[in-house]
């Protein structure tokens, strides 16, 4: 059995990796394998040397960064003079989990399989490149690829002589062991513990800084159907620093609503107090947990009971269904064929945790409350672009955010997590919000004297207020704004601060609004009818080209939109202007942060 170990291993930005991991990882243990899970940063990645089989599982963000837990492993192995037999003990595999509608998609999981097979690794399956947008979701690939790698991983590593693999009917243990208190002097003060601080100025998930809410402002007219905010948060003596194009995460917390509803659903008490032991030596205790927990808090600061469950969420479902009418359906659910139907009845609809418990009262009354942990997964961050500047604004942050609330099939409206509650806090009160800050993919030229062309329709404007904000602060020209919206007199957002730059000629802005007449006129268009200005800026002053905003056609038109350009008024044929984007990309003259 000594030679029976596995390491998984993930870069996750949202969770779904990790989720991948942990569902490998039961699959591993079926099969009598002494099995690690990690992300990639928490991992000594000298250790690889002495690893014989480990699986990788990663995402992709941005422009084709990796995500904030790979970002330390991703530069070690890269380093050049690592030599090319460094890994030759290494059997490993790759699993990518992308999304199509991105220009890089898949492109970390891509890299690191090529760069583990450079360094001397034997690789056990293709490289599986998992996609968002395929109809079934990254599901799809992710089975297939499943069950290609335990029949490879099998053949190389057969069940020792008495060991079977474990039937998938029969339950795992749980994740952590749970300890009820009734001790009501434990009673803890959560609000010390979520207000309290390490005190190193390194602010992340496990230690972030409660920043007090300045305002909460909507900058939509009343009568417009999108809700956005201008939320300002309050970070004087953190400490924090940051620039243009860096981006803040923010804690969320569930509605009162959901988690009463939940609370009642389950027949919890809320305030039970509890604390967590662990059962796996490998799995480590939830840093953002106090050591003494009431069900509320885990509930509102925790558990994911909001989301849209994974197909893993049906699995574990199973093992607690002794209805025949509801075991039968999730079995379904969890088959090849219930592919379709899963998706419709959960992602299409956008169904929650919550309401899936409620569709299945029979297997929901069965779940033990230690198994929470190993069926609902963690509530993750959220991020955003920050939309202000230190220069112009010290000791705040600023946040543009779409409030996320559209509907379905169902008969309740979908309203987003962290834009529902961060809207609904009131700056009167006190309110004190986590956050903490990280670099974002968009990195703006040192030189103030380089023209910056900046294409940000809606809240994808956000880094670019930031970045116009910091150089007019110090009076520098030259920035370049296309602005789209749908309407002049409803979220034109930041029409007043940006008219009275243009006065002062430290901006050119182009705007476009889509509904204000006949013809929907879109940031692609104003980009076409001032292609010859770009083209001049572009080839004889060296500009930068950026683009934000939502991924699903914008990025792709304005791209054709400035190829037409360098086409027409760079005299080249459009293969010339494929290569000459090709060219401002890699100078990192030309980039695009996007999101679907």
């Amino acid at each position: 059995m000594d030679d029976r170990k596995l390491l998984i291993l993930y870069g996750s930005q949202t969770g779904t990796s990790q989720d991948v991991a942990e569902k490998i990882c039961r699959e591993a243990k079926r099969r009598h394998f002494s099995t690690r899970v990690m992300s990639l940063d928490s991992y000594t990645v000298a250790n690889l040397l002495q690893e014989g089989l480990v699986i990788f599982v990663c995402a992709t963000t941005g422009q084709g960064d990796p995500p904030d837990n790979m970002r330390l492993f991703w530069r070690f192995i890269l380093r050049k003079n690592l030599p090319s037999t460094s890994l030759l003990n290494l059997r490993y595999a790759v699993l990518g989990l992308g999304d199509s509608s991105y220009q890089k998609f898949n492109v970390i999981a891509k890299k690191l399989f090529k760069r583990i097979q450079q360094l001397g690794g034997q690789s056990l399956t293709p490289v599986g490149l998992a996609d968002d947008q395929h109809d079934l979701g990254p599901d799809a690939v992710i089975y297939p690829w499943l069950t290609s790698l335990w029949s490879r991983v099998l053949s190389l590593y057969p069940l020792p002589s008495g060991l079977e693999i474990i039937p998938g009917h029969v339950r795992p243990p749980p994740r952590y062991n749970v300890i009820y208190s009734e001790d009501s002097s434990k009673v803890p003060d959560l609000s010390a513990f979520r207000l309290g601080s390490l005190g190193n100025n390194v602010y992340s998930q496990s230690n972030p800084f409660y920043a007090r809410l300045i305002s909460n402002d909507r900058v939509t007219s009343e009568d417009h159907f999108q809700d956005v905010r201008l939320v300002r948060l309050d970070i004087q003596g953190s400490n924090i620093s940051f620039s243009p194009g860096d981006v803040v995460l923010l804690a969320p917390q569930n509605s009162e609503e959901s988690v009463a509803e939940f609370i009642q659903h389950m027949k919890l008490s809320p305030d039970t107090l509890f604390s967590l032991q662990q059962n796996d030596p490998d799995i480590p205790l939830p840093s953002t947990l106090p050591d003494v927990c009431t069900v509320k808090y885990l509930l509102q600061h925790y558990l994911d009971i909001n989301s849209v469950p994974r197909r893993s969420f049906f699995e574990l479902l199973i093992f607690f269904a002794d209805n025949e009418l509801e075991k039968e359906k999730l079995e379904e659910f969890c088959t090849a064929e219930g592919q379709e139907e899963l998706y419709s009845y959960c992602n299409r609809v956008k169904r929650t945790i919550l309401e899936v418990l409620q569709d299945f009262p029979h297997t929901s009354a069965n779940i033990p409350f230690e198994y929470l942990f190993d069926v609902i997964p963690q509530l993750q961050p959220r991020s955003f672009s920050i939309a202000s500047s230190l220069q112009a604004h010290p000791g705040e942050i600023q946040i543009l955010m779409a409030v996320v609330t559209y509907r379905t099939k169902l008969f309740r409206p979908r309203r987003g997590v962290c834009s529902t509650w961060l809207a609904g806090l009131d700056p009167c009160k006190d309110v004190h919000v986590p956050v903490w800050v990280k670099r974002g993919t968009i990195s703006f030229p040192n030189d103030p004297t380089t023209p910056v062309i900046m294409v940000g329709p809606g809240t994808g404007c956000a880094p670019f207020r930031s970045y116009i904000q910091e150089r007019s602060s110090k009076l520098i020209a030259g920035n370049i704004l296309f602005f789209g919206c749908r309407n002049k007199d409803k979220d034109f957002f930041c029409e007043s601060e940006w008219s009275s730059l243009v006065e002062k000629g430290l901006l050119t802005l182009y705007t476009a609004f889509s509904r204000d007449q006949e013809d929907k006129v879109y940031v692609q268009h104003r980009i076409e009818e001032n292609s010859e200005a770009l083209w001049d800026l572009l080839d004889n002053h060296n500009a930068y080209f950026y683009i934000a905003g939502n991924a699903k056609r914008m990025p792709d038109d304005v791209r054709d939109a400035l190829k037409e350009a360098i086409h027409r008024y760079g005299g080249r044929s459009r293969e010339e202007a494929d290569k000459y984007l090709l060219q401002l990309d890699q100078k990192k003259r030309y980039q695009a942060e996007t999101w679907s």
